[in-house]
């Protein structure tokens, strides 16, 4: 397994090593004590999985306030995907930075997004399969996303005309966001 290191503090692009022949391949795309040995000591709690059936189906930017904040491991398993990382951390030389991937089933890439963190991806491929492991279980009442097209972070989104859900259209600013995040340098 290859870890690379990005623009942004804690976000980390994880390569598996991928066994392949004429029948097709064979990867270990987690093994905690592998994880452990790169420096990535998360505990995963809880695997999500999403399919968005076209093009252009953009979910986030998504995250959850402490103290049920969640690190996710992201990972497509059919199709592709632009994900996009932004830092919430408020006091974080990086804050309202963002930095986008792309993840697919070809490059069998994975993305490691820490708490303080907002995270969204938007669909190359219809009948993408996104698998994600967090390090914390969902709660709804600490639930919270910024909107996508906020002009202070000016995203380079692949789509200037998404497929939203009604929650991920009524995302405040991150101005106005409810972030309660610590930059821990």
């Amino acid at each position: 397994m290859k870890v690379l290191t990005t623009k942004l503090p804690g976000i980390k692009i994880i390569e598996p090593v991928v066994h392949g022949d004429n029948r097709g391949f064979f990867m270990e795309n987690y093994n905690q004590e592998t994880f452990n040995k790169c420096g990535i000591n998360t505990i995963f709690v809880q695997d999500n999985h999403s399919l968005s059936a076209e093009v252009g189906i953009l979910r986030g930017l998504h995250y959850q306030l402490n103290p049920a904040a969640q690190t996710k491991l992201v990972r497509v398993i059919s199709g592709e995907i632009i994900d996009v990382v932004v830092d919430i951390r408020r006091n974080s030389p990086t804050f309202g930075q963002w930095e986008s991937f792309v993840l697919s089933a070809v490059n069998k890439r994975q993305l490691l997004v820490p708490q303080g963190f907002a995270h969204g991806f938007c669909t190359q491929v219809a009948n993408t399969e996104v698998q994600y492991k967090v390090d914390n279980y969902y709660s709804p009442e600490h639930d919270r996303g910024i909107a996508w097209n906020d002009p202070a972070l000016a995203i380079d989104w692949p789509t200037l005309t998404p497929i939203l859900s009604d929650k991920d259209v009524k995302h405040p600013l991150l101005a106005e966001a409810d972030l309660n995040f610590e930059y821990e340098g």
